[in-house]
């Protein structure tokens, strides 16, 4: 049985090969813990324990964490990076475009950290999940990334309560980040202006924070923008 012996253990990450997943991963390995990834592609990853899966694919996500975390004889954390978004106004996205949103942010989250419980369980792991500032306050031409958000919000507060005292449950809540998040955007909805982007290695380095509590200690909730973030307040 793999026990943790350095740095902050065995992290799987969702959406680890690109954006700010493999900012978390960089950083979880630069801690010394072991990062996990999973993502739909992972051709880009190099140096670590990868799997590829689509995680908007309940089925196939349940089989894939249980696997990872059997191949890594545990895990100590989750945090659930992967997330999409199709904007436009609700008449204009199609159906299968809005509930991929819903499948990959939402249910993509809730998939993961289910097949992940047993062994965070096990470890009196921790669960981190990834919102956003419009998981607060909606936004005109983002119906489906709002709605989605707002879910995950919704649900890892009643997670944290539903785990108290057996699994660490923190909801992360970073502003617009310096990613390839917005590249499928077309041009109106792609930032103007990226110097209200923040850095996803300063994120990273937040959620090492949160990871890196003590027993009995929690952070509940983490917000982290750039200082001239405008969506928030």
């Amino acid at each position: 049985m793999h026990t943790q012996s350095s740095g902050i253990g065995r992290i799987l990450i969702t959406g680890g090969a690109s954006g700010l997943g493999a900012a978390v991963a960089a950083a979880v390995h630069d801690h010394g813990g072991i990062p996990i990834v999973l993502d739909r592609d992972i051709s880009s990853v190099r140096d670590v324990s990868a799997y590829q899966v689509d995680v908007s694919d309940t089925a196939a996500v349940t089989e894939t964490v249980q696997r990872a975390a059997e191949d890594a004889g545990g895990l100590d954390a989750v945090v659930t990076a992967a997330g999409i978004d199709r904007c436009g106004r609700l008449e204009d996205v199609s159906v299968e475009d809005w509930e991929l949103v819903v499948r990959v942010n939402l249910l993509g989250t809730v998939s993961t950290v289910r097949a992940a419980l047993p062994a965070l369980k096990a470890s009196r792991g921790r669960v981190l999940t990834v919102a956003s500032t419009l998981a607060f306050k909606g936004a005109s031409d983002a119906t489906a990334y709002c709605a989605s958000k707002f879910g995950v919000l919704g649900f890892t507060q009643a997670l944290a309560a539903e785990l108290k005292g057996e699994v660490g449950v923190t909801q992360l809540i970073p502003g617009g980040m310096k990613t390839r998040f917005f590249d499928d955007r077309t041009e109106q909805y792609k930032p103007q202006d990226d110097s209200q982007l923040n850095d996803p290695e300063n994120v990273a380095n937040a959620v090492i924070f949160a990871l890196s509590q003590p027993s009995g200690c929690e952070v509940r909730e983490l917000f982290i923008a750039h200082a001239e973030e405008p969506s928030w307040p």
